[in-house]
């Protein structure tokens, strides 16, 4: 197999991989109430017998969960905003199939990725220092930017490497073809 495939099978499994991420962090972003239910109810705080929370993490899931069931059961239309969230990550998605599609011609979407991906790092400490969010679950939420910029900085390098191959072949196939004898 030569290097072109070998960097195009590449892309293809990071971008799917990309896309993978993008849709489970939007599926999860729907059921936020159940899930919270689910953590707490895995820390052994869901049904109140536990001993009081010992850890800022533990205090904050039960912080967040007790404001989600307030919210819901009072405004269940403040849902519709996360829900939306996770219409952005499916079209974002959506969008990377054009990178499956043609990588080359498509760089552009691993561009706007790295960017994205980038961003979540000043967006997470900024409106999450406004809204009260603690440090270290801004640090999860960048993650995300700080992971995902990793398969799509490796898909745009090698979109860039099999267009220096494009470029060099056609001079590797004038320099192997006979010459005429009336040029030489």
């Amino acid at each position: 197999m030569d290097r072109e495939n070998i960097l195009r099978r590449r892309i293809r499994l990071l971008t799917w991989f990309f896309i993978v991420g993008l849709v489970v962090s939007g599926a999860t972003a729907i059921p936020l109430e159940w899930e919270l239910n689910l953590i707490t109810h895995m820390l052994g705080l869901a049904d109140g017998s536990a001993t009081q929370p010992t850890s800022g993490f533990t205090i904050w899931i039960l912080k967040v969960r007790d404001a989600l069931h307030a919210t819901n059961a009072a405004y269940p239309f403040m849902a519709y905003g996360t829900d939306w969230l996770a219409f952005g990550h499916f079209m974002i998605a959506v969008a990377f199939l054009g990178a499956l599609r043609d990588p080359v011609r498509n760089v552009w979407l691993f561009t706007f990725g790295m960017i994205a991906c980038a961003l979540i790092v000043p967006y997470a400490f900024l409106f999450g220092g406004l809204r009260g969010i603690p440090v270290y679950w801004r640090l999860i939420d960048c993650s995300f930017g700080v992971f995902g910029i990793l398969p799509v900085w490796y898909c745009w390098r090698s979109v860039r490497e099999i267009e220096a191959l494009q470029k060099n072949i056609p001079a590797a196939l004038s320099q192997s073809r006979p010459q005429p004898e009336s040029v030489k």
